[in-house]
């Protein structure tokens, strides 16, 4: 399979569209939104974080069912140090309705051999079991919730398979953006098209020097309101955005209340960037119509700068 998620969405996203194109897309987000615990459910689980599931280093096989279905497990080099990424499973299907390519991303400790190619300064911090306890927690937490969201994702695909009328793409791929010696992180993009296309990214970061899984409001001292300047800096800058282009549009001031964006949550998905700056990331349909897609806001350090540990 050639395309990849830009390419994909290009097939469905039309940044032109009329008032009544607009107001559609509105009427189908309201009843999405009243369907959202299902979509939830089938699709992204985005908070069940309910299950630790042990690192898993040998080949699955499972049954090929009408397509090619291949289960491997791909090393890249070590990152971090300390971390290593794997492909847990990777589902490829392809006919005239139905595409899939999906390579589902799992984090592994690196050995000590591994490590020992690195530095001794990395052997050494791997033998503190203290923080390998917390790393291995961290990476068997962040390993469930991803099998949470990619495994619905894959069998709803595969179950939509019988019938024979519509289409559908989905595509799950990971990648390790931003680390350094101090984070780790890894982006989950998992993306499905069947008519319409929509995009979810998730993002899990590493703190390497304790081995926890940083939230956002780690990154803060301790009873700081993070929430507020963020979430203050983020509604001008959609305020700016739709100042600067009549076809940005966010929901700040919508007819429909419940809509509007009012504050970030305490578990937001985010990321920091390779300036040390907070990245806020909303899914398609959290803050803005749909055919804005995933949308960020870098929060500059100065907003911040008071309250950051």
């Amino acid at each position: 399979m050639n395309k990849n998620i830009e390419e994909l969405k290009r097939e469905y996203m039309k940044k032109e569209m009329s008032n009544e194109q607009i107001n559609a897309m509105k009427a189908a987000m309201e009843k999405a939104k009243k369907d959202q615990a299902r979509s939830r459910k089938v699709i992204v689980y985005r908070r069940c974080i309910t299950a630790a599931a042990a690192a898993v280093l040998a080949f699955i096989i499972l049954p090929n069912t009408s397509g090619n279905v291949a289960y491997a497990m791909s090393r890249i080099p070590v990152i971090g140090k300390l971390v290593e990424v794997v492909t847990f499973r990777d589902y490829q299907y392809e006919d005239e309705r139905n595409r899939a390519d999906i390579q589902v991303p799992e984090l592994v400790m690196a050995t000590k051999e591994e490590m020992i190619k690195e530095s001794e300064e990395a052997l050494e911090e791997a033998t503190n079991e203290a923080m390998e306890e917390k790393l291995k927690k961290s990476m068997e937490e962040i390993n469930a919730e991803i099998k949470e969201i990619t495994g619905p994702f894959i069998e709803e695909f595969k179950e939509n398979l019988q019938y024979e009328w519509g289409y559908q793409d989905i595509l799950v791929k990971s990648e390790v953006i931003n680390t350094t010696d101090k984070y780790f992180t890894l982006k989950l993009i998992c993306y499905m098209a069947s008519g319409s296309g929509a995009e979810w990214n998730y993002y899990y970061t590493i703190d390497l020097e304790t081995g926890e899984r940083l939230l956002l409001k780690d990154l803060f001292v301790d009873g700081a309101d993070y929430i507020t300047p963020i979430s203050g800096n983020i509604k001008e800058q959609m305020r700016e955005q739709m100042a600067a282009d009549e076809m940005v549009y966010y929901w700040l001031e919508d007819e429909i209340e419940d809509w509007n964006f009012k504050a970030i949550q305490e578990d937001q998905t985010f990321y920091i960037d390779e300036n040390g700056n907070i990245v806020i990331s909303f899914n398609e349909g959290d803050v803005a119509p749909m055919y804005m897609g995933v949308v960020t806001f870098t929060i500059p350090g100065e907003v911040l700068a008071d309250i950051r540990k």
